[in-house]
């Protein structure tokens, strides 16, 4: 999934946990410091949601190269996942 500056950590939040529930990862992608603030505080969101039921979630960064209207910039891939029992 991209995260955007405007994108609702909230939102975002409660989207990441649905997709890790069901496939058991997610991928978020961002460009800049505004999109990966966004993902920062959707993770930290998504934890706080799955928390209650004894779960973590842990989030593995690297750096990625996509090409953005044919010029090439450099994002972070945020792989998130649940922690291991």
């Amino acid at each position: 999934m991209r995260v955007g500056a405007s994108s609702a950590p909230k939102n975002l939040a409660g989207l990441l946990v649905a997709v890790i529930k069901e496939r058991g990862k997610v991928e978020l992608q961002t460009i800049g410091a505004a999109s990966q603030n966004q993902a920062i505080k959707a993770i930290a969101i998504g934890r706080g949601l799955v928390a209650p039921n004894g779960r973590d979630l842990i989030c593995s960064p690297s750096f990625m190269d996509i090409d953005v209207n044919g010029e090439e910039r450099t994002g972070i891939r945020l792989v998130v996942e649940f922690r291991p029992e």
